[in-house]
């Protein structure tokens, strides 16, 4: 893959040296795999690096290698500023729009530094000093491990950084069953793997260590499962009650809408979740198998985005107005649905 500025990038990391490394809102795997991957790079570069993040990671994620070094900004907001302020250099990763970091996107473009944008998703805006933009490529720690060999550092990717990539690899992949996935995507998973990386353990950290509220969770989902099978779809949902009922942690919904895909011949599943602490906001999750664009649906009608056949939107209102704004829509769609 060749990138027509690394020599630019390479110059700027020569020349920084104190470091942030930023995901965004609400990190996921490929978000914090590739801020702890490109975190470790760094410190063996004698860089000063520093992952801030805007909230909290699931604690499914906690075994990640230096997770215990990031500072969230929602906690230590004034010591993330002096952070910013002293740095020189910014790596924005996983995300195009300082839309997706909240307030620390305010705090970000009153700093001096030159800012770096390493990211996989459509539609980038224009915040960055330089920008390493490639939607097709199915994970930004794919991208990033890219980058990595264009700068010569294929050396420094040891177990750690090599972990931290295979975690962000696979859960923005769906365990590499998109259609992102490319023969690519493996040869690099085979890299990774010779660095002796404990693969298993990772995918059952990620997904066979639940907390009996995720459990819970799963169960109600499921219970709420409706299957419209004329349309090849699905689509569950999770009211504030329902969440409050089963003592609900932050993540214990990660990962549930993909179940709807497990039925036989649905293409097209969405989750439908209520915000725990605000009302009338909904979060939906949406999920595809083939070529339905669930990105352009999470658009269209849910002021959202992202890929293919993985995107993400919102809804002000209950989850049964959401539901039923869904269900307006989606039959819109039988043609692609069914083809």
């Amino acid at each position: 893959m060749k990138f027509n500025n690394i020599h630019s990038l390479k110059d700027i990391i020569n020349n920084c040296k104190n470091i942030v490394i930023i995901p965004h809102f609400n990190p996921d795997g490929d978000a914090i795999g590739s801020s702890l991957a490109l975190h470790g790079i760094l410190k063996q570069l004698n860089k000063k690096s520093t992952v801030i993040s805007p909230n909290m990671a699931p604690n499914f994620y906690s075994w990640a290698p230096s997770y215990n070094e990031i500072i969230y900004f929602d906690e230590k907001s004034e010591n993330c500023i002096k952070i910013l302020n002293q740095s020189d250099l910014i790596f924005t990763l996983d995300f195009n729009d300082l839309k997706r970091i909240g307030d620390l996107g305010d705090e970000l473009e009153k700093t001096n530094s030159k800012i770096v944008m390493i990211d996989h998703h459509q539609n980038p805006t224009n915040y960055a000093t330089l920008n390493f933009s490639f939607p097709n490529v199915g994970s930004t720690c794919e991208l990033l491990y890219e980058i990595l060999l264009s700068l010569d550092f294929e050396m420094l990717i040891n177990k750690d950084i090599s972990t931290c990539l295979y975690l962000g690899i696979m859960t923005d992949t769906g365990s590499f069953q998109y259609n992102s996935v490319t023969s690519r995507t493996h040869q690099i998973i085979s890299r990774l793997l010779d660095q002796n990386i404990d693969h298993n353990f990772i995918y059952n950290k990620v997904y066979n260590d639940s907390s009996s509220s995720r459990l819970k969770i799963l169960g109600i989902a499921l219970n709420n499962l409706v299957h419209i099978k004329e349309l090849n779809t699905a689509y569950m949902f999770l009211t504030k009650e329902d969440l409050e009922n089963s003592n609900y942690k932050k993540g214990d919904s990660e990962g549930i809408v993909n179940y709807g895909l497990s039925l036989k011949n649905v293409v097209f599943c969405a989750i439908f979740i209520e915000d725990l602490n605000e009302d009338n906001n909904v979060k939906i999750s949406f999920r595809s198998i083939g070529n339905f664009k669930c990105n352009e649906f999470a658009n269209d009608y849910f002021s959202g985005g992202g890929h293919i056949n993985a995107a993400g939107g919102k809804y002000e209102g209950s989850s049964k107005k959401a539901v039923d704004h869904f269900l307006k829509n989606i039959f819109n769609y039988k043609n692609k649905l069914t083809q």
